[in-house]
């Protein structure tokens, strides 16, 4: 079975490869600009955040449903809050990639903890530091903002 993605190996290489862009599907940083400025042209393109949805999953079903001309019930939009909780998609084989064999579950799962900041606990300041002057340089030209707090 070929693996989409390699080992990852250690994690300082891996995040300086994932800053240079040199990632299985290429540049995040391209992929998620590149997006970002379509969706200036092309109405049919909605970007979601998970740091919004934790801090009001009912705003963002609404705004969804405003996207998608929907008049969903309150019924459908609890029923959508609910299937959308992380823990639920993680356990869920339509949304958890686990049914995907190209990627090996031993090494990572596609859905981890589902914390906003986590990734503190992941980086050291030097590694910070450096992200964030990547980071800013690469991010400079677009109006896409990330949050990383809720």
């Amino acid at each position: 079975m070929d693996l989409c993605q390699p080992e990852p190996g250690e994690w300082n290489s891996y995040l300086q490869r994932f800053m240079d862009g040199k990632m299985v599907f290429g540049s995040w940083y391209d992929h998620v600009t590149g997006w970002w400025e379509r969706k200036q042209s092309h109405p049919k393109i909605h970007y979601m955040f998970f740091e919004d949805m934790v801090e009001d999953t009912g705003r963002e079903i609404d705004k969804l449903s405003s996207f998608l001309g929907s008049n969903s019930t309150a019924a459908a939009k609890e029923q959508i809050r609910h299937l959308v909780q992380f823990d639920n998609m993680k356990k869920n084989d339509m949304a958890n990639y686990s049914s995907f064999e190209t990627m090996d579950f031993k090494i990572s799962p596609f859905m981890r903890k589902g914390k906003v900041g986590d990734w503190k606990n992941h980086f050291t300041i030097t590694q910070n530091e450096q992200f964030d002057e990547d980071y800013k340089k690469k991010m400079k030209n677009t109006t896409l903002q990330f949050r990383t707090v809720v």
